[in-house]
């Protein structure tokens, strides 16, 4: 992971939450793409990984390291609005590939029938002065 942190990998990010029930800090690395230039990070996975349970469990609260650590909000991404941003996820998640149930290259159709079975978020930064929402 500290590759990661360095920012030497493309794409790439490390996301630190709490954990839900222990309080410690959990980090997982994950692939974060842009479209229309809003970030978004997406369980390859699916629902029941830890790090969507505790982004869930903290009210979107958490913490980005690339070069330097973002505090951040992650929202999760309305079900319909899903499938063009799974379809770019794709194209740079090589690793997540094998998991997912749609080729990358599939038509849009494709990625909306499956954009249901794995959670996305939209990242906002935190503002450290007033608490609130940048985009």
């Amino acid at each position: 992971m500290r590759v990661i942190e360095r920012g030497l990998a493309p794409f790439a990010v490390v996301l630190e939450t709490r954990g839900r029930t222990s309080g410690e800090p959990r980090r997982v690395p994950l692939v974060m793409v842009r479209r229309r230039g809003i970030r978004f990070v997406v369980s390859m996975l699916g629902p029941d990984v830890g790090w969507v349970r505790n982004v869930r469990a903290a009210g979107g609260r958490a913490a980005l390291i690339r070069r330097h650590r973002e505090e951040v909000v992650l929202t999760e991404v309305p079900v319909a609005d899903r499938a063009p941003i799974l379809r770019r996820y794709l194209l740079f998640a090589l690793g997540a590939r094998p998991h997912m149930t749609v080729r990358w290259n599939a038509p849009l159709a494709e990625f909306e029938r499956v954009a249901a079975e794995d959670p996305m978020f939209r990242v906002d930064r935190l503002t450290s002065a007033a608490g609130r929402l940048r985009r």
